[in-house]
């Protein structure tokens, strides 16, 4: 279920492109919970210790999803795929409760789908999301991009965690002002705290299996933060 479009393209310039902050699919409207934080009185001097803590509970469950998501596109022949995907959309679901941070995903999920039939308009999966009325979260379409970008599980993850951690980062610089080069630092050492749970979490198949690490606290502050009229992200 590959693309063979673009099969020219290192998987690597494919992950450096996801990972760019100036793609066109509307990353700039989520600060990964950032400003709902902020404003309930996390103080601007532990946010790194918020990027850890999503490390080992918010950004598990969604590398987790990405990765059964291209696992099952991969393996899965068109007669199934469907019923694949949406078994994966179920397990992400069930570990997201707030419905907010649902919608939210959703919506930046449709414009990974976009971008992605730009680039390969013929692949069923990302046609299947893109034909759902509910629709899809974005780690899932992560996924299905990642599978026909030829990415590695690894690779996924790493780049799941990292556009957290810089998505964190990016909206820090946003709402407090501090020195630019201090919050690269923090998302360096996010990443460095993942790296003993990457291969864990590459090797995930099933959705069952996908880690159920929730952040009530995140959801709370998500769902309180949908009723405020004076924001700069929607979550």
């Amino acid at each position: 279920m590959t693309g063979a479009r673009f099969s020219g393209v290192s998987a690597n310039t494919f992950a450096m492109m996801l990972a760019d902050a100036r793609l066109p699919v509307g990353g700039h409207v989520s600060s990964s919970g950032l400003e709902p934080a902020l404003n309930a009185g996390l103080e601007p001097a532990k946010v790194l210790d918020y990027m850890v803590g999503r490390v080992a509970t918010v950004s598990m469950v969604e590398a987790g999803v990405a990765v059964v998501a291209r696992h099952l596109v991969i393996d899965a022949d068109s007669t199934e795929l469907g019923q694949r995907l949406q078994s994966v959309e179920d397990a992400w679901a069930a570990r997201t409760p707030s419905q907010e941070l649902r919608v939210v995903s959703r919506s930046l999920a449709r414009g990974y789908i976009r971008l992605g039939l730009r680039l390969w308009p013929d692949n069923l999966a990302l046609r299947i999301c893109n034909e759902s009325k509910i629709g899809f979260s974005r780690p899932t379409v992560l996924g299905i991009i990642a599978a026909a970008a030829g990415f590695d599980a690894e690779g996924l993850v790493r780049l799941s965690i990292y556009d957290d951690a810089q998505t964190i980062a990016s909206a820090l610089l946003k709402l407090e002002p501090l020195d630019p080069a201090t919050p690269v630092a923090w998302v360096l050492e996010a990443c460095e705290s993942a790296e003993p749970l990457v291969p864990l979490i590459a090797a995930i198949i099933s959705p069952d299996a996908i880690p159920a690490t929730g952040a009530p606290q995140t959801e709370e502050w998500a769902e309180i933060h949908s009723t405020t009229t004076q924001r700069l992200f929607r979550a």
